[in-house]
């Protein structure tokens, strides 16, 4: 089979193409190179780009041009659709252009698809489990409950626990795809967005589509300095830069963290299973994992004696808790993390040890955030 990738000289990306090139297909790669990830100049900055040169059809282009799309469609059997802005703190004040390449850049695919003739038969949109928002809550009274943001008062009062209307601190559950859809950031409306595009046209047309709603991907080759990536990149740096580590909130907000190896292979799965038309899947390991547990762990595999400071300082757009609920996706795609955090986080580190050492400008993105009132 031909494979379409879009974003595929990303961190997801790359390691995917890699991996079906190892598999025998025959693999496209559709990336813009944008600098926030790749640097100024890909083919000496990007470890990410250089991984795949020369490997895989790579054609420079934009999901936002419908032109490109032309371009790349002939011949294709498939399209696994990675392409976005990512980042929900960004997206809070880069709302037009997260819009155009996340909802936009779909709707051009989708348009062509429509259109023109081609052979896609499937079509795997990477999406987020930001679509959830604040996610699903256990109530002692009201039983299951879908909370809405979190109020300002209490996030300036250093009250970071999600409440009910009558203010009474909730139990975080795993979402699983039936839940609630209520994004808070800009970021995660255009998931949602993109979602239900790829899942009503594509069925319109007779092409079988599948949405993975990952949690947060991190692992071995993902982006050093792009201060958008993820706290596991930016407290990397500032650990190997001997500098202490500032934790938002009380560093007991949580997240659900798979290894890029197991993200990877939900993408695979999703590819070979010809029994899918329609379906959403979550991707994470169904495990909480607090900010102040990733800061800890990171400090012990680096050896680093450098501080961990709970700031309480805190971010519009953020949720407090976050993890998968995966029994469907084991039960359709067979699907099962094979790759603990504590092991990922090893292979993280041990990997990040070898690279050239470099510094997120982490003040940058702050400073974007505080300037919008978004940080506070």
């Amino acid at each position: 089979m031909n494979i379409l990738i879009t974003g595929g000289a990303g961190f997801i990306g790359s390691n995917l193409s890699l991996r079906l090139l190892e598999k025998g297909y025959q693999v496209t790669v559709l990336d813009n190179l944008l600098p926030q990830v790749h640097g100024e100049n890909p083919e000496e900055e990007s470890p990410l780009f250089q991984n795949i040169l020369g490997k895989v059809n790579f054609i420079k282009g934009d999901v936002t041009k419908k032109s490109d799309w032309q371009k790349v469609l002939n011949n294709q059997d498939a399209i696994i659709h990675l392409a976005a802005l990512t980042g929900t703190g960004q997206s809070m004040y880069q709302i037009d252009k997260y819009t155009d390449v996340n909802v936009s850049g779909t709707a051009k695919m989708l348009d062509v698809l429509v259109n023109e003739s081609h052979q896609i038969k499937k079509v795997i949109l990477a999406s987020s489990r930001a679509v959830y928002g604040e996610g699903k809550y256990f109530h002692k009274d009201l039983g299951i409950v879908y909370p809405e943001s979190r109020k300002l008062g209490d996030l300036e009062n250093a009250d970071f626990e999600v409440k009910s209307n009558m203010g009474e601190i909730l139990t975080p559950l795993p979402t699983d795809e039936s839940s609630s859809l209520h994004p808070i950031s800009v970021y995660g409306i255009t998931k949602q967005i993109q979602e239900q595009l790829v899942m009503s046209v594509c069925s319109s047309v007779n092409i079988d589509a599948v949405a993975l709603r990952f949690q947060n991907v991190y692992g071995a080759g993902q982006s050093l300095q792009n201060p958008y990536t993820g706290i596991l990149s930016i407290f990397s740096s500032q650990i190997l830069n001997d500098e202490n580590l500032n934790i938002f909130e009380d560093g007991e907000e949580s997240r659900d963290f798979i290894y890029i190896d197991d993200a990877v292979e939900a993408i695979i799965l999703s590819l070979e299973n010809t029994d899918l038309n329609k379906e959403i899947f979550n991707i994470g390991t169904g495990i909480s994992t607090t900010v102040l547990d990733v800061a800890k762990t990171l400090k012990k595999y680096y050896k680093k004696d450098i501080e961990i400071n709970i700031s309480g300082q805190f971010r519009i757009g953020d949720i407090r808790h976050n993890f998968a609920e995966i029994s469907w996706a084991q039960k359709k795609l067979n699907f099962y993390p094979k790759i603990s955090f504590e092991e990922g986080i090893r292979k993280f580190t041990t990997w990040v040890l070898k690279q050239k050492k470099g510094k997120i400008n982490l003040n940058q993105s702050l400073n974007e955030m505080r300037e919008k009132g978004l940080l506070k």
